[in-house]
């Protein structure tokens, strides 16, 4: 007897343990769904916030997520209502099972299911039905062999991106954004339930077609939270009385032009980081909406702000609405070609400043004069006779900066501007002409406003970039004492707004026949354009960059600092004195030749260049070798002998450490020695 029992024993051990690798051998031969989930690209603000999704091939709306950034409110809830042993089970829960059974058995209908999470993943996965039981059968095997394959966290991974929630809604996330707004990283306990609730009946509880199917789910679920600990019952009434979203919002689709731009380049990128700053983005897409009040059906804007220090674009407005309306919406007018109008001729400026051919106190002519067939006239049409270098920039003359352009040369103008970073377009592809001062070339909103961050910058360009990490080497366009005189300049223009002047260097441009108006600017950090006009070139009568795109000038950067960054203080090596005590070549404008007389260039011979020199008491002994008499000696850009005919001067100097000593010859040309004075 005993005998017997032994090998009864023995052998119900032997087809256990045969079942069981049967058992095993069957689960393993499952045949598993590709677990690669295809999800919809998206760009990002520098924040991580999404700026615009599109969706998967199918069109459905799934988005990646991540299990750990989703708000633990939900995930607790989920696990109380649909799981509660997940983290235990091995795929399938034969106690959640046998209770549906005996439930459905006592009731005669199915009161509830037995399915765990993983085998809702199974179903999901492969589509299939929950009715039949072969279906269910399958499931079962699809969870065991996912239970062997992937951890719990990757299984809840697939549920987060997978599960339905209404119409195209797939994946917590797309829900969270279409029905609440925001990322599920934080929600209210109402919204955390609801979405537990979807899934199970995600078009018959849609809160937008069916709101008390929606709610009665809804509340199931807070009940189940608040029996598990999860909430207490004032949390969980409060939750009951939350109202539930009447409608699917959009998904965001801030910056249109840009993002679509971003995702042609990168085809391959499901997550494209930006630059931007959503919250400026938002703001200055609903001033440019706001702009356009008015203006004319046809009428168009674009915007474009950057930080001038680091080159990064925080927002870019292609046009007021992305639409194919009358305003042609869907071109990207931060990139189409335009006229510049008159915003080059601070380049202008800054380069004859920086060549020693003018001086902001420098007297000019403005008087009719023509250049062969060229004879340029005023906006006005009116003639001011002498005036300051400074004032014929704030007042936009065009004689005096055509007459820089001829001592330039307008190829060396076209050079600066690409050497900026811009891509000018001569019409016709024709030789460069003076007129290209005035807007007589094609460029960009973009090419203007990288321009303007190098006037910002003090003369250094970096390319303005919209992608984080990429900042190539500056590179110097300008001098740094040219850069900021012309600022200087353009800060003493009044504001439209009637606010103090000095804080923002500004200047507006129109160009013929009133088909652009422009407006671009800067402050200590932002450096702003605005264009305004009609897509398709066309006129727009009476249309002023001062009267129409400068408002919107200063409203962009109300709106991106309540009070404008200082403007820096001038350079050392400025020289800021009234036009009497300028170095005589400079007084008063001549042609270039005049200028550039025969003979050697000046250079200071003592003491030379990154000397340490120590004063004791006594003054700096400086010797210049070459150049033409009167000399004028400058101490970072303050003069300090005017007019001296000797090669050798002795600089009585009050202050000690960094020195830039200079010398300008009655020719205009300068030589500069970096020092450090010691006492």
């Amino acid at each position: 007897m005993k005998a017997r029992l032994v090998f009864a024993l023995a052998a119900a051990l032997w087809v256990a343990g045969s079942a069981r690798d049967r058992f095993d051998a069957w689960v393993a031969a499952t045949d598993l769904p590709s677990l690669s989930l295809a999800t919809g690209a998206e760009v990002v603000a520098r924040d991580g916030r999404l700026l615009r999704a599109w969706t998967v091939a199918d069109g459905r709306w799934r988005l990646a997520a991540q299990l750990q950034t989703t708000d633990p409110l939900w995930r607790a809830m989920l696990l109380a209502y649909e799981d509660r042993r997940f983290y235990s089970h091995a795929g399938v829960d034969l106690r959640a099972l046998a209770r549906a059974a005996l439930q459905s058995l006592l009731a005669g209908r199915v009161v509830s299911g037995g399915s765990t999470l993983t085998m809702q993943v199974a179903r999901l996965l492969e589509e299939s039905g929950t009715g039949a039981w072969h279906g269910k059968l399958r499931q079962m095997r699809l969870a065991l062999a996912l239970e062997r394959q992937l951890s719990k966290d990757e299984i809840l991974g697939l549920y987060l991106h997978l599960a339905p929630y209404g119409g195209n809604l797939e994946g917590l996330r797309a829900a969270s954004l279409s029905w609440f707004g925001r990322e599920p990283s934080r929600l209210t306990p109402a919204q955390a339930a609801l979405l537990v609730a979807l899934p199970q009946a995600p078009e018959a509880r849609r809160p937008d077609r069916h709101p008390a199917r929606a709610k009665t789910g809804r509340d199931r679920v807070l009940a189940r939270a608040e029996a598990a600990g999860l909430l207490s019952h004032e949390e969980a009434l409060a939750a009951r009385s939350e109202a539930l979203p009447q409608a699917r919002r959009a998904f965001p689709q801030l910056a249109p032009h840009l993002t679509e731009r971003l995702r042609r380049e990168t085809p391959g990128d499901l997550r494209i980081e930006t630059t931007l700053d959503a919250t400026l983005q938002t703001r200055l897409e609903a001033l440019a909406r706001e702009a356009l009040r008015g203006a004319g059906a046809r009428v168009q804007i674009a915007l474009l702000l950057a930080d001038h220090q680091s080159g990064e674009i925080l927002a870019s407005v292609g046009s007021a609405a992305y639409d194919n309306d009358s305003r042609q919406g869907f071109v990207d007018m931060t990139r189409a070609l335009r006229s510049p109008g008159s915003t080059l001729k601070p380049l202008v400026y800054a380069m004859a400043f920086d060549e020693g051919l003018a001086h902001p106190e420098t007297l000019m002519e403005d008087r009719p004069v023509s250049f062969g067939a060229y004879a340029p006239q005023n906006f006005d049409r009116r003639f001011r006779g002498t005036i300051r270098a400074a004032e014929a920039l704030r007042e936009s003359l065009n004689i005096p900066v055509v007459t820089l352009t001829e001592a330039l040369g307008p190829e060396r103008l076209l050079q600066a501007m690409r050497r900026a970073g811009m891509r000018p377009v001569i019409p016709g592809r024709a030789t460069p002409g003076l007129a290209i001062a005035l807007g007589g070339i094609g460029v960009t909103l973009e090419d203007l406003t990288t321009l303007y961050a190098a006037l910002a910058r003090g003369g250094t360009v970096l390319p303005l970039s919209t992608r984080p990490g990429e900042r190539p080497q500056a590179t110097r366009l300008l001098s740094e004492a040219a850069a900021w005189q012309t600022g200087q300049i353009l800060a003493g223009i009044t504001p439209p707004d009637g606010s103090p002047d000095g804080r923002i260097a500004w200047k507006t441009g129109t160009s013929y026949g009133h088909r652009d108006a422009l407006a671009l600017g800067w402050d200590g950090r932002y450096v702003a354009g605005v264009w305004m006009g009609r897509a398709d070139g066309t006129p727009v009568p009476g249309a002023f960059g001062a009267g129409l795109a400068a408002p919107v000038l200063f409203q962009m950067l109300a709106r991106a600092t309540p009070q404008p960054v200082p403007l820096p203080p001038p350079p050392p090596a400025t020289l800021m004195v009234e036009n009497a005590r300028l170095p005589q070549p400079l007084q008063r404008f001549r042609p270039r030749g005049a200028i550039l007389a025969p003979g050697v260039a000046p250079e200071i011979s003592f003491p030379p260049d990154g000397a340490e020199v120590a004063l004791e008491g006594a003054p700096l002994l400086a010797r210049v070798r070459g150049g033409t008499a009167p000399y004028t000696w400058l101490a970072n850009g303050a003069p300090l002998e005017i007019a001296t005919r000797s090669p050798e001067v002795q600089l009585a100097l009050a202050n000690h450490g960094p020195l830039l000593l200079s010398v300008v010859d009655a020719n205009g040309r300068a030589a500069r020695v970096q020092l450090t004075l010691s006492p």
